[in-house]
């Protein structure tokens, strides 16, 4: 009988002696397998991408090097994908016996990369088209962390220990929008990598620079970009692709740890950015400059989720950030945000606030401390379920100066001016001396109760914001996949009427809720003061601006003598005020849509007993416009027909 350690030493040398002869029969035939390969690539490229793959020569060099000589990928009728003169590499055998690819050295030399489009047509469209032959099962669950860990390891196993890259170009061609990345040199040995790059797009040209650490076997890299000329590295395509313009003084990524443990995957690190620079039409007017920044990152991946972990910290200036945001799909699909700031100084907060992006906050001063917590959940299958809380814990803070604006000014009398599509329109005056400016008491309560009903019911009660409308708007927003309803309270009106522009821009919305907070929260005005100025300045139709030019350019009335069914419209008419014109049908009376809103803000309000049936009594007749807005109506002039001339001069007679 055989031992144990004899079974194994036999097993051992039959292995040994498949391996070898493996190995030899590869020898042999290698030559003949690598062109079977090639073969092989080239009549898929051909049936079903449209694109000719050729390699016009290619042989192994050693036991495990190969050499591909003049390498071209061209879609039929399309310019070329690419074509390198050179190119030579090594993969460590006992990996790819195990069947993993995996590079040992690497070498390309002269060669280009590019992507084109012309008009509609792309030169890589064949490329991102699904295979329709593939199957799928529908009921089959994703292993987020696993599947992760298996594309990261494929991608690392391709970065070589040993690299040189010499004149390797990437190209853009979007229309006429152009950026070339010349790899003029890259090296990276034992660990180290260096670059030298040229960059060229349409309006400008750099030479970049690319250091550090870059491990793939120990799945770690700490790469730092900077600039070799004077200023700042630009970022190519996007401003003429998309009219952003992007620039940075430096940029480091560092991967600290990637490890798969107990189904998660674990990816840790950070990245860093110094004074970048974002100018762009929808962020702010002007340059928005965010000094440094840096993101101190824990990745979570689990079989059916993926997160970024609390212990994940976001440095922006003097301001610290703990995030944590999850995708999960155990049960239902929930997407959770949390965010936590740690005590801070508001005054650090106020001076850590981006240039260009917080304009009126500039100079401003402020005292105390406060920390702020928010909670976000969004389950899509139970999507009323929603959960969104914001809280401020504040200690001690007083605002002691505010810089560029004057929030007193709400208190004062004080000249306003709109601005439409950005061209200013006449000075309204908010005082006694105006004739039209009306005192809170001068205006009809129905229109007091009308307005708050349609546009913020619980105004005095709040203190800037609804919750309840924020996750309604959330709600609707990711439901019709667009921006299709705000949350906007008439706080939140006023600030952005009285002190900002009606500029849609990100800039405009974050000064807005912050000035917003200010004001709430510190009692700078009363609720009656701001809802007195509110009705004095917001425009009510076509060059109307407030309530005492809207009751006559309407009705030819004062605002307090304003009935219920009048209230009624000209609160239907505040979200769009200048088409108030298209209520109405060319016999001047208002449409069916236009008539049912008003109802059923009449029985809101009878529901919660802001009127009563004896309200509304003698107003069951078609409302009639009777000021200068009846001019602009679309009415058609009935014909008339004269049938006798005598009729006519007895007419005239009488």
């Amino acid at each position: 009988m055989r031992t144990n350690k004899q079974k194994v030493l036999l097993a051992s040398k039959i292995l040994g002696i498949v391996i070898a002869v493996l190995l030899i029969g590869f020898l042999l035939f290698r030559d003949e397998l690598l062109d079977q390969a090639i073969d092989k690539v080239s009549t898929t490229m051909k049936l079903e991408y449209n694109s000719d793959f050729v390699i016009k020569k290619a042989s192994f060099d050693g036991v495990s090097g190969v050499e591909l000589n003049d390498i071209t990928l061209a879609p039929k009728n399309l310019d070329t994908i690419f074509k390198i003169q050179r190119i030579k590499t090594s993969v460590n055998l006992w990996k790819l016996l195990i069947g993993d690819v995996q590079l040992g050295t690497l070498q390309i030399k002269n060669g280009y990369v590019q992507l084109t489009k012309k008009g509609n047509v792309k030169n890589f469209a064949a490329f991102l088209k699904k295979d329709k032959n593939e199957p799928k099962d529908l009921n089959e669950k994703k292993d987020y962390a696993e599947f992760a860990y298996r594309i990261i390891s494929k991608v690392l196993n391709l970065v070589p220990t040993d690299m040189t890259l010499e004149n390797l170009v990437f190209k853009i061609d979007d229309n006429g929008k152009k950026a070339t990345v010349n790899f003029k040199k890259l090296t990276l040995f034992d660990t180290k990598l260096e670059t030298a790059i040229e960059v060229k797009t349409n309006s400008f040209s750099q030479r970049w620079r690319i250091n550090g650490i870059a491990d793939p076997r120990n799945k770690k890299g700490d790469l730092h970009f900077f600039n070799i000329d004077t200023g700042a590295i630009k970022v190519p395509y996007f401003d003429e692709r998309y009219n952003l313009k992007m620039s940075f003084d430096s940029i480091r990524f560092n991967i600290q740890n990637i490890d798969m443990s107990h189904g998660e995957l674990h990816l840790d690190g950070y990245s860093s950015i110094a004074n970048l620079n974002i100018n762009h039409k929808r962020i702010a007017n002007k340059d928005v400059v965010i000094k440094n920044a840096r993101f101190d990152y824990r990745f979570l991946l689990g079989s059916d989720f993926i997160s970024i972990d609390s212990s994940s910290t976001f440095h922006f200036n003097k301001i610290k950030i703990h995030p944590y945001i999850s995708y999960n799909t155990e049960e239902d699909t929930i997407y959770r945000l949390r965010i936590r700031t740690p005590k801070m100084k508001t005054q650090d907060f106020i001076t850590s606030l981006p240039d260009g992006l917080f304009t009126h906050f500039q100079g401003m001063e402020a005292t105390g401390d406060f920390d702020y917590k928010l909670d976000f959940m969004y389950n899509k299958n139970k999507p009323n379920a929603i959960i969104f809380n914001s809280n401020v814990n504040k200690r001690n803070v007083k605002i002691t100066k505010y810089g560029n604006i004057d929030l007193n000014k709400l208190n004062g009398e004080f000249t306003y001016r709109a601005i439409d599509n950005g061209v200013p329109q006449r000075p309204i005056f908010v005082g006694a001396s105006n004739p039209y400016y009306t005192p809170l008491d001068q205006i009809s309560p129905y229109l007091q109760k009308c307005v708050l009903t349609s546009e913020d019911p619980s105004f005095m009660s709040h203190r800037g914001f609804i919750n309840e409308a924020f996750k309604q708007s959330i709600v609707k927003n990711i439901r019709t996949k667009k921006f299709s309803r705000g949350a906007s309270t008439i706080s939140m009106q006023l600030v952005k009427n009285v002190f900002l522009t009606r500029e849609k821009t990100l800039s405009r919305k974050l000064e807005e809720i912050l000035l917003v907070y200010i004001i709430e929260n510190n009692h700078i005005t009363s609720k009656q003061r701001m809802l007195e100025v509110y009705f004095n300045i917001i425009e009510w139709g076509p060059n109307v601006y407030g309530i005492g030019e809207a009751a006559e350019f309407y009705f030819q009335k004062k605002p307090i003598d304003l009935n219920v069914r009048e209230c009624l419209f000209l609160a239907n008419i505040i979200p769009k005020p200048k088409k108030f014109m298209w209520q109405f049908d060319q016999e001047g009376l208002q449409k069916a849509y236009a008539t049912k809103q008003q109802t059923f803000l009449r029985n809101l309000m009878f529901r919660r007993g802001l009127l009563v049936p004896e309200d509304t009594i003698g107003l069951s007749a078609p409302i009639t416009l009777t000021g200068r807005a009846h001019s602009l109506l679309n009415i058609k002039v009935k014909d008339t027909t004269v049938v006798d001339s005598l009729d006519t001069k007895e007419e005239f007679d009488f």
